[in-house]
C-alpha cells in the first residue's frame, strides 16, 4: 500500500465534531452504539491490549466508558477507522483539559488536542495504515479545529508505534513515568 498522504475529501461533518475523513482506502468516522461489540472484541486481545493502556473489558465496560463519549456528555470525541470499508481500528480526539494542561506542564495560551489510537486487527500493522490515519486526524484537528499543537502518550517499548508518530512529525516532550514517554507534534513538521 502507497503509504504517501493524498488530497483529503473532508465529506462531512457531524455536529461539528469527528469528520467523516476519507483518504484512499482509510476512513474515520464517528463511532456509535453499533460499534460497541467491536470495542469489547479489540479491547480483549491481548496484542492490542500490550500495547493500548487500558484493562480487558467486557460489554458492560465499553457502553460504561464510550456511551456518554457517543451522545457528546463527555469532552472525548470517539471515532472508528475503517480500511476497504472494514472497521479495523479506534481513534479519539480531546481537547486537553486545564488539569491536564499543568500536570504535563503545557502552555495553557495554545489550543492544544490529544489523540489516543489503535489498529484493532494485528495481521495489519506494519503497514503504514496506523501512520495514515494519525495524519489524516492531524490534519483534521488543524484545519477544523483550530489546533496549535497535538499530543500523546506511548509506551517506551512500543516501538512500532513511536516509529509511525515520529513518521507523523511528533518529538518527544518529556518522560512521563518510568515506562511512558508524552509526544507532540505541531502543524506542518511532516
Amino acid at each position: 500500500m502507497d503509504t504517501s498522504i493524498a488530497a483529503f475529501c473532508y465529506i462531512a461533518l457531524l455536529q461539528g465534531e469527528c469528520s467523516m475523513i476519507l483518504e484512499a482506502n482509510i476512513h474515520i468516522r464517528a463511532m456509535t452504539h453499533k460499534d460497541f461489540d467491536l470495542m469489547v472484541k479489540w479491547l480483549t486481545n491481548r496484542k492490542v491490549l500490550e500495547f493500548y493502556e487500558e484493562p480487558p473489558s467486557n460489554l458492560e465496560r465499553v457502553i460504561n466508558k464510550y456511551g456518554p463519549r457517543i451522545r457528546e456528555e463527555h469532552y472525548v470525541t470517539p471515532c472508528i477507522v475503517e480500511y476497504e470499508s472494514e472497521p479495523i481500528g479506534y481513534i479519539q480526539y480531546y481537547k486537553i483539559q486545564e488539569t491536564d494542561l499543568k500536570k504535563y506542564e503545557l502552555p495553557n495560551s495554545q489550543t492544544i488536542y490529544g489523540i489516543d489510537q489503535f489498529i484493532g486487527e494485528p495481521q495489519l500493522w506494519g503497514m503504514g495504515l496506523g501512520s495514515i490515519m494519525i495524519r489524516m486526524m492531524l490534519d483534521d484537528l488543524w484545519d477544523n479545529k483550530g489546533a496549535s499543537k497535538v499530543v500523546l502518550d506511548v509506551k517506551k517499548t512500543n516501538t512500532r508505534a513511536i516509529s509511525s508518530y515520529k513518521k507523523c512529525g511528533f518529538t518527544q516532550i518529556k518522560e512521563l513515568n518510568h515506562d511512558s514517554i508524552l509526544m507532540g507534534c505541531v502543524k506542518g513538521t511532516y
